[in-house]
């Protein structure tokens, strides 16, 4: 903004006090420098550059030179002024970026939780360059550590994103220590690229990708889902750096009635408690077996056993419960009902 375009009022009782300071060789009282930073505060709300007001000043300085001062006194008033000034300046912007963070940080937990009027989020969104009319899909990345907005890891990714894609509708935030990407829903190489970026600047942390969700709603359904994926990862030891929510779908059928599930575990490997060290350790056993496509040698390899041991704890199994882990049949009953063991955190939870 030019210097002709800064309005008078922004310098009001500027040349007044510069000719009364100047002339004295005072410092500008208290209330001279209040006004200066009142002033530079209304600049700021009011959207001018301080560029172009500290131009102002300076023309204003040039304009209004007390001819009998000496140039040090009327430059240290004008440096005095200026500072206040600036610093009202600083002051009105600061106050408006944390006004915006509380207002961004507001909009996600809305939009996340979906606490809002699906109506009043929709038009919210479209100050931070969602339309929530449109599908969209999130990916949340965990790692080690708990992550802010401000820190490095999150501010690398960013960067990233910004550079590879630029603008396209893509809101990075973080939330209960997670990364969270929300993108378009027909965008899935935007998520790809993130999970590939949060993958590395998390060293190694672990990424859950929601499937793409209609409408204001999709947000907080495509969130829950990759939570859910992340949570099913910790149960159920899967160890893949990036999960997809449309690929797990099998889990949330098998625990949907938590009752059905909790028999079958019951009836199917109840009987293993009664082996030496309890159930948990021929839970193990069956899990490497079914991890490993029921190959015994592997499996035996995952466990740190001699073939023989490893085959001595499946004869164990197939007398304890009368399923022989071999046999097709007997196979998805048994895997079904350690992935529920699993799932329901059975034996360590009785029910």
């Amino acid at each position: 903004m030019a210097e002709q375009d800064i309005p008078d009022e922004y310098l009001d009782g500027y040349a007044r006090i510069l000719a009364d300071v100047s002339a004295t060789g005072r410092r500008l009282t208290r209330d001279e420098l209040d006004s200066r930073r009142v002033l530079g505060e209304r600049a700021a709300e009011a959207g001018y550059g301080l560029r172009a007001l500290v131009g102002a000043h300076l023309a204003a300085t040039r304009a209004h030179w007390p001819g009998t001062a000496s140039a040090d006194s009327v430059l240290a008033a004008t440096a005095q002024a200026v500072d206040a000034f600036a610093e009202g300046y600083e002051r009105a912007q600061r106050l408006a970026v944390r006004q915006e963070e509380a207002a961004r940080r507001e909009f996600i937990d809305d939009l996340l939780y979906g606490r809002s009027d699906l109506g009043l989020l929709a038009e919210r969104a479209e100050r931070f360059g969602l339309r929530l009319s449109y599908a969209h899909a999130v990916a949340v990345a965990q790692g080690a550590s708990a992550y802010d907005d401000g820190d490095a890891v999150p501010r690398e990714v960013e960067r990233a994103l910004i550079g590879r894609f630029g603008d396209r509708s893509i809101l990075l935030t973080t939330k209960d220590g997670r990364l969270v990407c929300v993108a378009p829903g027909d965008q899935d190489e935007v998520l790809a690229f993130f999970a590939k970026q949060a993958y590395a600047a998390t060293d190694g942390g672990q990424i859950a990708i929601g499937r793409p969700q209609p409408g204001p709603g999709g947000v907080v359904q495509s969130y829950e889902e990759a939570l859910n994926a992340l949570d099913l990862a910790e149960r159920l030891e899967l160890g893949a750096p990036v999960l997809r929510a449309a690929d797990l779908l099998v889990y949330p059928v098998l625990t949907r009635d938590r009752q059905a599930m909790a028999d079958l575990v019951l009836n199917a490997l109840g009987p293993l408690q009664q082996g030496r060290g309890g159930a948990q350790p021929l839970i193990d056993t069956l899990s490497a077996y079914f991890d490993s496509g029921c190959v015994g040698a592997e499996a035996a390899r995952r466990l740190a056993l001699s073939p023989r041991a490893f085959t001595y704890r499946l004869e164990r199994i197939h007398k304890l419960t009368g399923a022989d882990p071999a046999d097709p049949v007997h196979r998805y009953t048994l895997q079904t009902a350690v992935i529920g063991a699993r799932l329901l955190d059975w034996p360590a939870k009785q029910f």
